[in-house]
C-alpha cells in the first residue's frame, strides 16, 4: 500500500465511526452537531479532503442550514418495479445501481425518493437527492443522503430507513472538478427546496 491508500482507509474509517456514533446517539440534533464538527475537521485538514488547497471551507468550515427536527423520519421501504442504472464516475469508470424500493417522505417535503443498491464491490444503499435548492444554495448536481458503501448510514429497522435530511452532504465533485460523482437521477429529484444539511 502507498501512503495515499492508507490515508483513504483512514478517511473511510473515520466516516464509518462518525456515522456509528450518530446512530448510537439518542439526541439527533446533538449527533448532527458532532457530524458537522467532524466533517469540518476532515474537509479542512485530512489528506483525503476533496476540497482544493485554498478553498475557504478548509479554514472556515462547511456551511450548513440549522438542524430542523421536522426533517427527520423513519420510513418503510416501499417496493418499486425492477430497474437498473449505470452512471459515470471519475477516471472514466462507471457505477451500476439496482433499484430496491423507495421511501415516501412526508411534508414539508412531500416527495418520493428512490433507494438504490450499488452493485460493485460489497454493495451498499445509495440515496442521492437533488432538490429545489440545487444550483442556488446547494450544489447543482444534488447532494447525498445515504451512501452506505462509504459509511454514510443513518440506520433504521428491518424494513425501514432513517431519512434525516439534515445530513444531506455535497459529493466530492462540488469541491473539486477533477471528481465525477454519480448524481441524482429523476427518481431522486425533489421539486421542493430542502433547506437542511450542507449548503454553498
Amino acid at each position: 500500500m502507498t501512503i495515499a491508500e492508507l490515508d483513504l482507509a483512514d478517511w473511510r474509517r473515520r466516516v464509518a465511526e462518525l456515522y456509528a456514533a450518530v446512530r448510537a446517539g439518542n439526541d439527533p440534533a446533538r449527533a448532527h452537531a458532532r457530524w458537522r464538527a467532524v466533517r469540518d475537521e476532515l474537509i479542512g485538514k485530512h489528506p483525503q479532503s476533496p476540497a482544493l488547497p485554498g478553498d475557504a471551507v478548509r479554514s472556515a468550515g462547511v456551511p450548513y442550514w440549522p438542524y430542523d427536527p421536522a426533517l427527520r423520519f423513519e420510513l418503510p421501504l416501499v417496493p418499486a418495479p425492477p430497474a437498473s442504472l449505470t452512471m459515470a464516475t471519475d477516471g472514466g469508470n462507471v457505477t451500476a445501481l439496482r433499484l430496491i424500493g423507495r421511501v415516501e417522505v412526508p411534508g414539508p417535503v412531500d416527495a418520493s425518493l428512490d433507494v438504490w443498491w450499488l452493485r460493485q464491490y460489497a454493495g451498499g444503499l445509495f440515496v442521492p437527492v437533488r432538490d429545489g435548492t440545487a444550483g442556488e444554495t446547494s450544489y447543482g448536481g444534488g447532494r447525498y443522503l445515504l451512501d452506505t458503501a462509504k459509511g454514510a448510514d443513518l440506520g433504521g429497522g428491518p424494513d425501514t430507513l432513517v431519512i434525516d435530511l439534515n445530513f444531506l452532504y455535497h459529493p466530492s465533485c462540488r469541491y473539486n472538478p477533477a471528481w465525477l460523482c454519480p448524481l441524482a437521477p429523476a427518481g431522486n429529484t425533489v421539486r421542493a427546496p430542502i433547506r437542511a444539511g450542507e449548503r454553498l
